[in-house]
């Protein structure tokens, strides 16, 4: 069983390129696992990419809101959780 930590939350999603914006209150980098979960959303992904005003980024800390591709829609609000192997 692997545990989870809350490190952000959905503040925008954009449906045509499939990119949501994640508010982060932790640290997160390209290839952390993700959950991303809602009242109607349960994603787990590995963060492939992530930008912070339009430029690439290796890691995010709290305060920063990321973009990143998320594989299926999102919703504003929607809680990410960094999986914790």
């Amino acid at each position: 069983m692997s545990d989870k930590k809350l490190v952000g939350k959905i503040s925008h999603y954009f449906s045509k390129i499939g990119v949501a914006v994640v508010v982060l209150e932790d640290t997160l980098s390209p290839g952390d696992r993700i959950s991303i979960e809602g009242a109607t959303t349960n994603i787990q992904q590995n963060v492939d990419s992530m930008q912070v005003e339009h430029k690439e980024v290796e890691m995010a800390r709290k305060g920063d809101s990321v973009g990143m591709k998320v594989s299926d829609r999102v919703r504003p609000g929607d809680l990410v959780y960094k999986i914790i192997e």
